[in-house]
């Protein structure tokens, strides 16, 4: 079995923590395949070159979009993947979400992928149902856990209501070399029959690939037990002008800085801030902490910040090591986007506000002396005046 994991980049060019869980969760389904019998499926190009690659673990393919020598290839040999695809075209610059999936279907074949996975982020989440669109395939999104039985079949466990409650859920996929499988890389697929919604028991079209999404919380990053030897290599899609007609020329990280969904570090603000002013210490703190700044529902419904950086259920959904939420209280909604934080710190005036019961420390104290106070020391062990 081959699983081919879509593998985001931050703004650093490194593997965004994300996709590093998508590519733990990749390999745990590949090794959960049942061995196949030779010659019952295309061999993949490294079990090609090196058959003796191929074990009862299965392989782990990657899809990166950026130019071959920005690939980090060591990072993913770590993480077990086999083959890591370097996908670029002349006409695909940035974010062009059904480019993207085009080159997917493509790799489809190239991989003979039984299996295509991404983490579900915007990114993730956008490029995997173009494709199930493209391919009429049936996709399954935020799964915490995934497993291929001998019948073929996929025993999925998937986030539902922002993570509240566990589904069981049945896919029913087949591998690839059907008629319904793309004719060649990079070109469109002819679907049997048109996509349907994905349901507990609904069936993908046969000869199809599962395509699932991964909870960003739900599977801890974790490299395999021993490196993987990786081969890199070039990819470009053949994309028609309406593959291209949508993009994104500024991606919000680059527009302003790091990705709230996989920064280490989030300092969220709320209400208690006091207004948009307020929010200048603690995107210097975000900074001196090499992190991103959150805010809760309220400042945005107010105004006070962009969207983009919400954070709760409505929101982006956050993992950091650190989430420090300073003047939040801590409604149902925000929690349910950073309970994945593995330690929350809040600041509140109010020791009975809902946030306090589920944080690791809390600082009851007015934020804008214990902000400043907090400035003050990281400036001076940064040698910051």
């Amino acid at each position: 079995m081959t699983v081919l994991c879509l593998v985001e980049l931050d703004a650093g060019g490194a593997v965004a923590d994300a996709s590093l869980r998508a590519l733990t969760f990749s390999r745990e389904l590949a090794a959960s395949a049942a061995p196949e019998a030779p010659g019952t499926r295309p061999m993949s190009h490294r079990a090609a070159l090196n058959p003796s690659d191929v074990t009862s673990d299965g392989l782990v393919a990657a899809a990166v979009f950026a130019p071959e020598a920005e690939v980090p290839a060591a990072a993913l040999a770590a993480y077990g993947v086999t083959d890591a695809y370097a996908v670029e075209s002349d006409q695909m610059s940035g974010y062009v979400p059904l480019a993207w999936a085009r080159a997917l279907a493509g790799l489809i074949t190239v991989s003979s992928a039984t299996a295509v996975v991404a983490a579900a982020t915007d990114h993730g989440n956008e490029v995997i149902a173009h494709l199930a669109a493209i391919l009429g395939a049936s996709m399954a999104a935020n799964c915490a856990s995934a497993a291929r039985a001998a019948d073929g079949t996929y025993r999925l466990v998937r986030h539902r209501w922002a993570g509240s409650l566990l589904e069981d859920a049945v896919l029913d996929a087949s591998p690839p070399g059907s008629p319904t499988s793309p004719a060649r890389p990079g070109s469109p697929a002819l679907p049997a029959s048109p996509a349907s919604p994905a349901s507990p028991e609904s069936p993908a079209s046969p000869g199809l690939p599962a395509l699932l999404t991964v909870a960003v919380d739900a599977v801890a990053a974790t490299p395999a037990a021993e490196a993987a030897a990786i081969a890199v290599d070039d990819f470009r899609p053949e994309l028609a002008d309406e593959d291209l007609a949508v993009r994104a020329t500024e991606s919000a990280e680059r527009a302003g800085g790091m990705s709230l969904a996989t920064a280490r570090v989030v300092v969220g603000g709320g209400r208690g801030v006091g207004g948009p002013e307020g929010f200048g210490a603690l995107e210097e703190l975000a900074g001196l902490l090499g992190g991103a700044l959150g805010v809760s529902r309220v400042v945005t419904s107010q105004g006070w910040r962009p969207h983009k950086q919400q954070v709760g259920q409505t929101g982006t959904r956050i993992s950091p090591e650190l989430y420090l939420a300073c003047g939040i209280s801590g409604a149902i909604q925000h929690m349910a986007g950073c309970l994945s934080a593995k330690h929350i710190v809040a600041v509140n005036t109010d020791p009975d506000a809902p946030i306090i019961a589920h944080a690791d420390y809390a600082v009851i104290g007015d934020l804008n002396q214990v902000i400043p106070a907090l400035l003050t020391a990281l400036r001076a062990r940064s040698g910051l005046s």
